[in-house]
């Protein structure tokens, strides 16, 4: 059977899209080095490609509350992935990114006849999606004021030339688009004299190549292949002395002064444009005037603006004389690396993100900042990045508390460094850890003593979570039914139950057995506090020396997290 680019194979390309470049953004930040050595393409391809996940889930979303609905065409999909990637790009990578997405969706919608229709056997045809690769590749390069080869561009043109006029499935396509990528991407360093002096590939095409890789996993073609080796930039023999105020050396593009002082470096001017497509010909001419790396992506009225200059006021004022810009971020590539040669020291602050309000009020009491997250709504790095801004502070401790918020978490604490905060993420995968290294926290401490205290306290605490099953399915401990009680312990299924308590009680013996001297109970709101005086007295008379406390988590996901230390 034919392997078919339909609306969830997009849903689960994003996703999957998404979980491989948070695995890879630190790697993809370090290898950064054109245009700009500023370190954060992966971070910025992450949170374009985040925008775009939440797109795709409102539109499924909106679909579903609709009676006897078969779901969104494919075309609705991606157009949905396109714009949110448009709405949410940020940097010169991420505004790449949205306007190929943006390709490959004008030759789906171009195809279908009509918005909002589908077409299942047209939805099998991979050669489609090889004329929408290359449509994507097209689109991009005509986004770009001046192409530059040995970047993600070529990776791009060489995806969409490997599959141009190919007649075969939609797997069979992707895997050769990602197979002419990986090659494509391996030549960046002989098309581009920076690449080759710093010893690495371009950034933005190891980003790509990443999301053409998640597109041949969303068909059903396993694993991509072997990962990507990303190496760290080489010194040059002459010493660190020599190197620009990065820390690597860094390219001269389009004639734009560059040098050791930071101030040379200039701004990075981003935002979002509502203008007509003349207002927008006559900014491009404008902004090229102005500076260079200059990327304007979109259409249809709505445009992503990205430029690098010196006049950050002139850069702006060209976008209110074509028409409406809005979400206008500047940020000074110079203070950047300032931030990076010496943080500053200041007042600390503890950010943690827990799911219900009494948690929160426990934190608070504890003298951190809590960020509420409620059930089936965890924040994205956007929302996490605006809760460490909103801190004021110059060094901050964020506790995510959930293992699926590990790379929102760590994109969010990579872009507040980069504007001058010091950050630490704890890896914190439940809220009993995060309690655990807030019982340890000393802001009177130096911070890097304190941060590894408190990330020695979490890493000692295991969790556990009982959830009731929503259906029949298979577990790692058996066939489970709908409406039985799961306990996960660290995270995988350990137990099976038919009553809340008795299965509690399970989950705390076998955690207890090897070792303990503390056992956390969070309930939420909807169960009885009896529940925890069993479980206490349960402890008391089974296992001693082992003291037990209970809070409220208020209205949490599940009904009981059980820490113990």
């Amino acid at each position: 059977m034919p392997h078919t680019l339909d609306a969830v194979t997009v849903r689960t390309w994003c996703e999957t899209a998404l979980e491989a470049l948070g695995r890879s953004r630190e790697g993809i930040d370090a290898i950064n080095v054109y245009p700009v050595a500023d370190g954060d393409t992966g971070t910025n391809l992450y949170c374009t490609l985040e925008s775009a996940a939440r797109a795709v889930e409102a539109v499924f979303a909106a679909r579903a509350t609709l009676p006897n609905d078969q779901g969104p065409a494919t075309v609705d999909v991606l157009q949905a992935m396109a714009h949110g990637a448009l709405i949410g790009a940020r940097g010169n990578s991420g505004t790449i990114l949205a306007q190929l997405l943006r390709g490959m969706s004008e030759v789906f919608a171009e195809e279908e006849g009509r918005p909002g229709t589908a077409d299942p056997a047209r939805d099998l045809s991979g050669t489609r999606l090889g004329r929408a690769l290359g449509r994507a590749a097209e689109s991009a390069r005509q986004a770009v004021a001046h192409p530059v080869e040995g970047t993600v561009l070529s990776v791009a043109s060489a995806a969409g030339e490997a599959v141009r006029g190919l007649e075969d499935d939609a797997l069979a396509v992707a895997r050769e688009a990602h197979q002419a990528a990986r090659e494509a991407l391996e030549s960046t360093p002989l098309q581009l004299d920076v690449l080759s002096r710093n010893g690495v590939v371009d950034a933005g095409g190891c980003g790509l190549v990443t999301v053409l890789g998640a597109l041949v996993q969303a068909l059903g073609g396993g694993s991509a292949g072997a990962p990507l080796e990303l190496r760290a930039p080489r010194v040059p023999e002459t010493g660190a002395a020599a190197l620009p105020a990065g820390g690597l050396e860094e390219p001269c593009p389009d004639g734009a002064a560059t040098g050791d002082d930071p101030a040379t470096l200039g701004y990075e001017v981003v935002y979002l444009l509502e203008a007509a497509d003349e207002a927008v010909r006559t900014l491009r001419r404008r902004l090229d005037g102005l500076g260079d790396s200059l990327v304007v992506s979109g259409g249809d009225g709505l445009w992503s603006v990205h430029v690098h200059v010196s006049d950050a006021g002139a850069a702006v004022e060209a976008g209110i004389a074509a028409g409406r810009p809005y979400r206008i971020r500047i940020t000074h590539f110079g203070a950047q690396q300032e931030v990076r040669k010496s943080p500053p020291p200041a007042q600390r602050v503890v950010l943690a993100v827990v799911p219900g309000d009494g948690l929160a009020a426990l934190c608070r009491e504890a003298g951190a900042t809590a960020l509420t997250a409620p059930p089936g709504e965890p924040p994205g790095s956007g929302e996490l990045l605006a809760a460490i801004r909103s801190a004021h502070a110059q060094e901050v401790v964020l506790l995510p508390n959930d293992a699926e918020l590990a790379n929102a978490a760590g994109a969010a604490a990579e872009q507040a460094r980069v504007e001058g905060v010091r950050v630490a993420l704890i890896p914190t995968r439940s809220a009993v850890q995060g309690l655990a290294a807030l019982a340890v926290h000393e802001p009177g401490r130096r911070f890097d003593e304190d941060v590894v205290s408190m990330t020695s306290a979490a890493g000692a605490t295991r969790h556990a979570e009982l959830v009731v099953a929503e259906h029949r399915s298979w577990t790692t401990a058996g066939i489970c039914q709908a409406g039985d009680v799961l306990g996960l312990i660290d995270g995988d299924v350990a137990v099976i139950g038919e009553d809340l308590a008795a299965t509690a009680r399970t989950v705390v013996d076998r955690m207890l057995a090897s070792g303990g001297e503390l056992v956390t109970l969070v309930l939420a709101d909807s169960v009885p506090h009896s529940l925890a005086e069993r479980l206490e007295t349960w402890v008391r008379k089974h296992h001693l020396a082992v003291d037990t406390v209970v809070y409220r988590g208020g209205q949490q996901s599940v009904p009981l997290i059980i820490g113990v230390e």
